[in-house]
């Protein structure tokens, strides 16, 4: 665990506890990476949207701040993506000025959030998802608007809407008081 997960998180995240780090776990079916904390909980309570250092254990510089680990929200996204989605969004941003300027302030936040969690030069001014002037990973984008709550990134809560409720079926893994359950 980092230390700040053992520390509780960091400010607008809600840290990430042993059962979060559990459910992640099997969320992702690995060992999840440089977790800072829970940025996010689906409406079952369990982590959706976790906050990542910005440079993994091994030392990689590591850009994508908000990882979407909802496996059914993940493979909701993936269907979007393979709509042809992502290239009509990105039109939308170059031939609309208001959602163009929506996207750079989204982009600033994204910024403004991962140099709460540290500073690294390799990845300074970079975002993710695309951010601010085109769309290339819309679970990116989702993660974002999760974790930093509606409005701050338009696309991101699009993408949100779209989806629907992805959680109404019951959690999407069950984790167990010792461990994820086989």
């Amino acid at each position: 665990m980092t230390e700040a997960a053992a520390a509780g998180g960091r400010p607008g995240t809600t840290g990430a506890s042993e059962a979060d780090l559990a459910a992640v776990r099997q969320q992702l079916g690995r060992e999840p990476r440089a977790v800072a904390a829970v940025a996010h909980r689906c409406p079952c309570s369990l982590p959706d949207v976790v906050a990542t250092e910005p440079r993994l254990p091994d030392g990689t510089p590591f850009p994508t701040t908000f990882y979407l680990t909802c496996p059914r929200a993940a493979s909701a996204v993936g269907t979007l993506e393979s709509s042809g989605l992502m290239a009509r969004m990105t039109r939308r941003i170059e031939e609309e000025p208001d959602l163009a300027a929506a996207q750079q302030s989204a982009h600033e936040d994204y910024l403004a959030r991962r140099a709460a969690l540290g500073e690294v030069p390799e990845v300074d001014g970079v975002s993710a998802g695309g951010l601010p002037s085109r769309v290339k990973c819309l679970h990116a984008l989702l993660a974002h608007a999760l974790a930093a709550g509606p409005g701050v990134d338009p696309l991101g809560d699009e993408v949100a809407d779209l989806l629907g409720e992805w959680w109404a079926d019951g959690p999407c893994v069950v984790v167990e008081d010792d461990g994820p359950a086989a």
